[in-house]
């Protein structure tokens, strides 16, 4: 082989060694980039039960935005995955922000926050329940939160914790993002967004 040859095989080699080295580089950056958005901006929630039907339904998947209150508030109607009363990262409805007085229910059965009747059925409250079984009227604690499940007849929630020292409430500090699209299955994709109920209450 001549000289030439020699060196034409050499580049030819250094660039395959280039392109791969190149390819393994991007392929880890993109792991990295994957691990860090997973761990600081979003990450996959799994449903595990039936406390939000019908908005989630059991083994749906949804994608919750972590730096959602980073620089911004809790809104009354996100859905939001917390570490619940039990410890365990749980999901409910924000029904009360810090402030609020939260209470059941008006002569038409209706849960209302401040004074202001919320028309949940046909919204989002699971067809043929009431929105709740259980009287309560609890003024929230600052910088915490009254949630409450959509399926009300089959949500363990605040209502259930309402003697655990807290009025049942969880503390903003605990909640992990806001639940923002419902991903999977593909023909349930759907925007999670605040239901128009909430705008009317001061």
């Amino acid at each position: 082989m001549t000289k030439t040859g020699k060196t034409e095989k050499t580049e030819e080699t250094e660039k395959k060694g280039s392109g791969l080295r190149d390819t393994i580089l991007y392929g880890l950056g993109g792991i990295v980039v994957a691990l860090l958005v997973h761990a600081f901006v979003l990450q996959s929630f799994y449903i595990p039960s039936g406390s939000m039907e019908n908005t989630l339904l059991l083994n749906d998947y949804v994608a919750v935005n972590k730096l959602a209150y980073k620089f911004g508030d809790v809104d009354r109607g996100d859905i939001v995955v917390f570490k619940g009363w039990d410890g365990e990262d749980t999901i409910k409805r924000v029904i009360g922000v810090g402030g609020d007085t939260v209470k059941c229910c008006d002569t038409k059965r209706r849960i209302t926050v401040n004074g202001t009747p919320l028309e949940e059925e046909g919204a989002y409250l699971y067809p043929g329940v009431y929105p709740s079984g259980r009287k309560f009227e609890v003024k929230v604690p600052p910088g915490r939160l009254w949630l409450m499940g959509d399926h009300r007849n089959n949500s363990m929630d605040s209502r259930t914790f309402l003697e655990d020292g807290h009025l049942g409430t969880i503390s903003e500090d605990d909640v992990i993002g806001r639940a923002f699209v419902r991903f999977w299955p593909f023909s349930r994709f759907s925007w999670l967004s605040p239901p128009e109920t909430f705008a009317a209450v001061r």
